[in-house]
């Protein structure tokens, strides 16, 4: 089941175009019928069939295999494996997956950091902390990590981006969903720390994919607040509750405390990253019919909990 990126349509059997590497349904399947960019190249043959083992006969720089040979086959094959129908094309519209691959890598090199240089050494490279702001990587990879001692932090996170980030990603296209993805994130996580200078608060980090989680959360809050959920994986229930109940609990705890945390879990962070979702998607309303219908009923568990993190009293989110 995927969308027709031409008409919007969902399709059981989709088409990927070999030239754009988009996807259609058999209407527009065909590349006249989707105004294919790579029809404009249609009569370079090479960029076609050519296999490029012939590419010494063909460009008499290569003749020999000289270093400027081999330096113009690997371009013209990078050309054709990141343009249209190149390799990278089958990557469009999975970016969702790609970033869930991403944070379970990142979940392994945090063990790899934590073996040779110990606590220190991770939270360098990985925790966004208010005491080393200046790490500024951190921003980004922060957004990645999970805590390494609860394996329920990157399970619960991923459950939520692999139910509802294709539905967010289906609507804005990948690239638009990576960065919002990671600048939902990254502002999350700033917010809760910088929350924590201002207030005069306790040093504190935070690490996690919640607060980008909860912004794909507050997005379709805004474009299906009906969407049937199975909570648990048992309890139907529309999401509209799900995301409003717990911001009030994060909002009553936020209060109560007079921090952004609350038993090692960022509940501030997870707050801004549910307004940023719910204001990305008041601006798209356009694009709200494209999120859901057919093929996107999915399913959630609670967010994640549990003992702080070695991002200090933020914890993780």
């Amino acid at each position: 089941m995927a969308t027709c990126d031409e008409c919007g349509e969902y399709e059981n059997l989709p088409y990927q175009c070999r030239r754009c590497g988009k996807t259609f349904c058999g209407e527009h399947r065909l590349p006249e019928n989707h105004d294919c960019p790579g029809l404009s190249e249609w009569n370079d043959p090479g960029g076609v069939f050519d296999s490029g083992f012939d590419d010494s006969v063909n460009d008499p720089r290569d003749a020999g295999g000289t270093a400027d040979g081999v330096t113009g086959r690997v371009k013209r094959r990078v050309a054709r494996e990141t343009g249209t129908g190149g390799l990278v094309s089958y990557f469009r519209g999975n970016a969702t997956y790609l970033i869930l691959a991403a944070m379970w890598l990142t979940f392994v090199a945090q063990w790899i950091a934590l073996g040779v240089g110990g606590p220190q050494l991770h939270n360098d490279l990985f925790v966004l902390r208010s005491d080393a702001l200046g790490n500024v990587w951190t921003l980004v990879t922060s957004v990645f990590s999970h805590d390494p001692g609860i394996l329920f932090h990157i399970i619960a996170n991923s459950i939520v981006i692999f139910f509802f980030g294709p539905l967010v990603e289906r609507a804005v296209g990948s690239k638009r969903f990576v960065g919002f993805f990671i600048v939902a994130g990254a502002a999350a996580g700033l917010g809760h720390v910088l929350f924590a200078i201002v207030t005069g608060g306790p040093t504190t980090g935070v690490l996690g994919a919640s607060g980008a989680g909860f912004a794909i959360l507050g997005v379709l809050t805004v474009w299906r607040p009906n969407l049937e959920i199975l909570l648990f994986f048992i309890i139907p229930m529309k999401l509209k509750f799900l995301t409003w109940g717990i911001a009030l609990i994060s909002v009553a705890l936020v209060v109560a405390s007079g921090t952004g945390g609350v038993g090692g879990i960022a509940h501030l962070a997870h707050l801004i990253g549910f307004a940023i979702g719910l204001i990305y998607g008041n601006m798209n309303q356009d694009l709200a019919n494209r999120a859901g219908g057919a093929g996107g009923i999915p399913t959630v568990t609670r967010g994640p909990g549990g003992p702080r993190g070695p991002g200090g009293p933020g914890g993780r989110f």
